[in-house]
Parts: structure tokens; sequence; C-alpha cells
């Protein structure tokens, strides 16, 4: 007798994968789960799940932790897994504390624990008789949209609160002295405060609680020469990096700037720190010796 994998069914074979202290089956005639305890698989109405220990689970959260970019939240979780007692109750702790990391961790697991039954149903529809079915990979959700709102930059409003939120840390660098580092702050910020650009323009980013997440604003150089921007701030405080914010507002902040007709948008160094260089490359801009430089397609 067969069975359809549901999503319904997916949902509760996870659940039940999850559960190390019962043991269920598939119910094919009703294509549900049932008490294995008392029920014994006979691979015709009774189904064995797919086998998942505490090893498997453990290396789900290495997998996930390792591709992590969030360097707070990496840490933590990376100390838990080597903690050797309670990783899994400890894992969840930590996560409690970064909101929007525990949504991609669910997103992750559902993912991974997903491939492991696909694989498991193939063969038995192997065994019946039955074309494999391809692995249904769950549609790309702009988590970023989810968990974040994106505003236009507003001078008046957000100008003293990007100033406030960014600080020398932003511009951490081992190899510099720290009152080298204060200075690169400080000239970033007497250039953020006393652009009089008439042409502003970026995006703000903001959490679902209203904490600040981050922001990209740019501004022409010269007066009634707008073809050419540059970028006056792009940053994400160190708690929220790794979700994906810095791609979007920069994503967002180049889209703009091509339906405003901008050729150029030019990136100084002292804006730029090494951690952003991986992003900026991906997105297009070109390693200059005074910063980044991006040539647009104009817009219509």
């Amino acid at each position: 007798m067969t069975f359809n994998l549901t999503d319904e069914l997916i949902d509760s074979i996870i659940s039940a994968m999850d559960n190390q202290d019962c043991v269920f089956v598939v119910d094919a005639a009703s294509n549900q789960l049932v008490d294995g305890s008392s029920t014994l698989p006979d691979d015709n109405e009774y189904y064995a799940l797919p086998e998942w220990k505490s090893v498997d689970g453990f290396e789900m959260r290495e997998a996930f932790v390792n591709q992590l970019h969030a360097p707070l939240a990496h840490d933590e979780l990376q100390n838990v897994l080597h903690s050797g007692r309670g990783v899994f109750k400890n894992f969840r702790n930590v996560l409690k504390s970064y909101p929007e990391i525990d949504k991609r961790w669910h997103v992750f697991k559902h993912r991974t624990m997903s491939a492991r039954i696909n694989d498991w149903y193939n063969s038995l529809r192997e065994i019946w008789g039955l074309e494999k079915l391809d692995q249904l990979l769950e549609s790309e959700q702009n988590l970023v949209h989810d968990d974040f709102s994106f505003k236009d930059y507003d001078p008046e409003h957000d100008k003293e609160i990007i100033l406030s939120n960014i600080s020398a840390s932003a511009y951490d660098d081992e190899e510099l002295p720290s009152e080298v580092i204060e200075a690169i702050y400080k000239l970033w910020r007497n250039q953020f405060e006393n652009d009089n650009s008439t042409h502003k323009t970026g995006y703000v980013c903001y959490s679902l609680s209203d904490d600040f997440s981050g922001c990209v604003t740019a501004s022409s150089i010269i007066d009634n020469q707008e073809n050419i921007l540059t970028i006056t701030s792009l940053f994400v405080p160190e708690q929220f990096r790794g979700l994906g914010i810095g791609t979007e507002l920069i994503n967002m902040c180049i889209t703009k700037l091509e339906k405003l007709g901008c050729e150029w948008v030019l990136l100084p160094n002292f804006i730029a720190p090494d951690l952003l260089q991986p992003l900026l490359i991906r997105t297009g801009f070109k390693k200059i010796s005074s910063g980044y430089i991006l040539q647009l397609q104009r817009g219509e």
C-alpha cells in the first residue's frame, strides 16, 4: 500500500524525527503518523520513518553555524556546539536572543530534514515501481523584508539616528592603531554631518521592534551634476550582520540611482572597510586606489 507525501505529513514527520523519546510510523491507509510503540512497521501498511539520530541533529546545527555570517550569533552558537553538554537546549536558548537568525534556522532545518524525507520517500517509490519525485525546494522568501522594514532616507528624521548608531567600531581593523581608527571615523562623521548636497537619497533599515539595523546614503559630489554620486554611508550594526541587510540596502540604492539617471557611483575607502569588499565586488563595484566605483545602467 502506498501513501502520499503531503506537506502536512512532511511537517508531522519532521516533528517525529525531532522527538528522540517516542517512535512513530506512517499509517499508509490514513496517510498519518501513528504510535510506533504498539504498531510495528511492515513495509506494507505501516512504514518506519527516515533514520534520524542525535548526531544528525548535531551535524545539521553545525552546518547551519558554519554558513552563518552574523559574528555575534556565530560565536555564541559555535561555543554551544563545543560545550559538550545540553547542546540542543542551549542552541535554542541562544537563538532566542536573535529572532531573525532563529527564523533562518527554522527555514534551514526544514529544508535539510525535508531533503532527507524526500530521499526516503523516493526509495519507497522505487520499491513501489513508481518514478522518483524531484526535490521540491521551498520558494525563496525574502526573509529580510519579513523581518525588517526599509524606508527612504529622510535627512530630518534619519541623520541623527544614523550618527548616534554608528561608532568607530564600524571600522575595526587589527592592523591599525585605535587612534587611527577613531580619526577615520571622525573623517566620515564630519563629511556626513557637513553634507549640504541638494541631491541626497538612500535607505534606512529598522527591525520589527524599531531598532536601527542599517543604512545606505548617497549624495551628489558637485551641485547640478547628478550623474555622479558618492556613497556617504553604508553600515549594518554588528548584531544584524549576516542577515542580508547590507546586500538589500546596496541593491535597493543602486536600483534607485539607476532610475534617477545616475551613471557613476563612488565609494571612498574610509567608508568601505574590508568586510564590505565581498558584497561590493558581488554587486558590481570595481576596486580602485581611492575606494570603489560602479558604472550604472541609466533608467528610462
